[in-house]
Parts: C-alpha cells; sequence; structure tokens
C-alpha cells in the first residue's frame, strides 16, 4: 500500500469486477456500508459517448463514525461519505481509499482528529486486507 498526500492506493493483478466485490467485503468487516456507487465508465458513455477504462467511485460509511463526526462537525455532511475508488489499471486493478484525516485540515475542527484517526485505521486494515 502506498500513501500520498490525500489517500492510500493499492494496486492488484486481480480482475476489475472481482476486485470491487473484495472491497465491498473488505469495507463491510471495518463496519463500513456502500451508500452511493457512481460507475464512471457508464456514466461518460452515455454522456459524452467516450470510452474510458473500468472505474467505479464507493461513498463508504460508517454509520457510529459519521454520527460522531456531523455532531462535532454539522457542515462535514459535505464531504461525507468516504470515497474509495476501484479503476483498471494495467493487468489488474488499482484501489485507492481517501485519507479522512483531511476532514480536519479542510474544516479547521480539532474535534474531528479523533474520529478521523478511527477512519483512517479502518480504511487502512481494508486496504491492507486486500493485498
Amino acid at each position: 500500500m502506498t500513501a500520498s498526500r490525500y489517500g492510500s492506493t493499492v494496486s492488484l493483478a486481480r480482475p476489475f469486477d472481482e476486485t470491487v466485490a473484495a472491497v465491498r467485503e473488505v469495507l463491510a468487516a471495518e463496519g463500513f456500508g456502500v451508500l452511493t456507487e457512481i460507475d464512471v465508465r457508464a456514466t461518460l458513455e452515455a454522456k459524452l459517448g467516450v470510452t474510458v477504462p473500468q472505474q467505479v467511485i464507493l461513498g463508504a460509511c460508517n454509520p457510529p463514525l459519521a454520527h460522531a463526526a456531523l455532531d462535532a462537525e454539522p457542515s462535514v455532511g459535505l464531504l461525507l461519505p468516504c470515497n474509495v475508488v476501484v479503476r483498471a489499471g494495467d493487468g489488474g486493478t488499482i484501489v485507492e481509499a481517501i485519507d479522512p484525516r483531511m476532514l480536519v485540515t479542510v474544516t479547521g475542527n480539532a474535534a474531528l482528529a479523533p474520529i478521523a484517526d478511527q477512519v483512517a485505521d479502518k480504511l487502512d486494515r481494508a486496504m491492507a486486507n486486500l493485498a
């Protein structure tokens, strides 16, 4: 797993559909449900007539932690749920997860830090379990 300024990435030698199913499983094991799913490829084909590699954006939510974050910062809903992207890559699939600690940076609300740390720990475990 590699980290960037705003997320983490895992590259897998697995087919796209198998990886999407595995991501759902590891997220569920950490208490996340998928609230939204955006099929980027289908949307761009339908709206623009262009073909891009397979990609979905999964909006992952851990309800107790989302509730705690909303209690600490009611407007944080603008930044929820946590996005996890699954996209076709060279010879496999790439999974990227947002770093929820960015919530603290964006909002400037230090009360979100312990919540963001808990979410980050869960997402990190989910990503590690994919590899």
